[in-house]
């Protein structure tokens, strides 16, 4: 079946979808596969679950005259996203970066549907998967489309980025995240800028944080749009404290390292004509979820709780803001960095220096790679073992940081202290 076939199937109810837990009725079920499933497989079953039609890539699914057979459903989806995108005639925002990707996303979406219908990437569904079906959720309401774009390889930006076309792009930031797959900081360096590379040759627009010197010579002959200069810091303590305009804004994140974040949005709601005072109460009423700096109460401690993700760029951030947050007892529980591949004893050990350098009053570090480094601080090898020293040895009065990468799922330390 052509593209411009299944996309009449698809415009009559815009509801597309690969899961058949999350069926809803008329939807256009993409049957894909994995290492560990095979979509095909349940294409008969979507249907019975109300789905309209199955799209599927293995003839001997092909049980009813509503599966639609194809030879690559992924391809497929993609394709069909990216005839989707021609046809909204809306502006579209890609960002990617290495650290903030999708608090700065929140916070873009949540300044701009102040005044307009937004669709954005729901979490961090960035990938090659997850950025069609965003584009894929934008239906004739929607006014503007914001896309995460994330990447561990060279030339996945420049991929999404022919998938999305966007109107107008930013970049977070380039920091050590994912060197196992880009080899180096100026391996990340290119290939986040691969969005460049798309924005620049179709004469579209981007926005830049005038203080980041590599980005602003990367885009010094695009059409950009820098920070308004009137975006002042203000204090973290523990929460950042802004201006712009004249407008005092007492945002409900951790971390000097989210002012940046926070100013893109306020520029990209400025762009598009977004009112200083719904900017002010949609930064204001933004709070952060899904483990990404929450600040949690518990008993006599604070704990900040950092632990979707982690990298040595954004761990360093986190160090060097809990180190000057005002707190009378400070404790620190990091877990390991993943995919870091040659570097990673370095950089766990540069982590584990950084540490003790700012003498907190206690040092925790979990896992095999932060075992691997020499340090006075306190290791463990496994979640487990932290668990137990935990159960015999209380914290109290502390202000807590905990800090890790995903596949350590350091949120269930929150359950330990006591």
């Amino acid at each position: 079946m052509k593209i411009e076939e299944l996309y009449k199937l698809y415009s009559q109810h815009f509801l597309v979808e690969t899961d058949t837990r999350k069926i809803r009725k008329n939807t256009l079920f993409f049957a894909l596969k994995g290492d560990n499933f095979n979509g095909n497989k349940f294409a008969a079953e979507a249907l019975k679950k109300g789905a309209l039609y199955s799209v599927i890539d293995e003839i001997e699914y092909q049980t009813s005259k509503n599966i639609i057979l194809v030879d690559n459903v992924l391809k497929t989806l993609q394709e069909l996203a990216n005839y989707h995108r021609r046809q909204l005639s809306i502006p579209i925002l890609a960002l990617t970066g290495s650290n903030g990707k999708t608090t700065t996303k929140e916070l873009i979406n949540a300044v701009l549907s102040k005044q307009y219908k937004t669709t954005a990437t729901l979490g961090n569904l960035n990938n090659h998967i997850g950025v069609p079906l965003t584009l894929l959720s934008m239906d004739n309401n929607t006014e503007i489309g914001i896309v995460e774009m994330g990447a561990n390889h060279p030339k996945e930006i420049e991929f999404l980025s022919k998938i999305v076309e966007p109107d107008f792009g930013y970049i977070t930031n380039f920091g050590k995240a994912h060197l196992e797959g880009f080899g180096s900081l100026e391996g990340v360096i290119e290939a986040k800028s691969e969005l460049y590379n798309f924005l620049n040759e179709n004469n579209k627009t981007v926005f830049v944080n005038p203080k980041d010197t590599i980005q602003l010579e990367k885009t010094n002959k695009m059409i950009r749009i820098l920070f308004d200069e009137s975006i002042g810091f203000i204090e973290v303590n523990p929460f950042v404290k802004l201006s712009f305009q004249n407008v005092d804004v007492q945002s409900n994140l951790i971390g000097a390292y989210n002012f940046s974040n926070i100013a893109a949005a306020i520029t990209i709601g400025q762009y598009f004509n977004v009112s200083s005072k719904e900017i002010k109460n949609a930064i204001e009423n933004y709070i952060s979820t899904n483990n990404r700096s929450q600040i949690i109460e518990k008993f006599s401690n604070k704990i900040i709780l950092d632990a979707y993700n982690a990298n040595p760029t954004s761990m360093k951030a986190a160090l060097e803001n809990f180190n000057i947050l005002n707190a009378a007892k400070k404790t620190i529980i990091l877990g390991d960095m993943f995919e870091l591949g040659e570097t990673s004893l370095e950089e766990h050990q540069n982590i584990a220096d950084l540490a003790s350098s700012f003498y907190f009053d206690n040092v925790f570090l979990i896992g095999e790679n932060f075992c691997k480094t020499e340090t006075d601080s306190y290791q463990f090898k496994s979640f487990e073992d932290l668990k137990k020293y935990l159960s015999n040895n209380t914290i109290d009065n502390s202000a807590i940081l905990i800090k890790g990468s995903r596949g350590m799922a350091l949120e269930r330390i929150v359950d330990c202290i006591s």
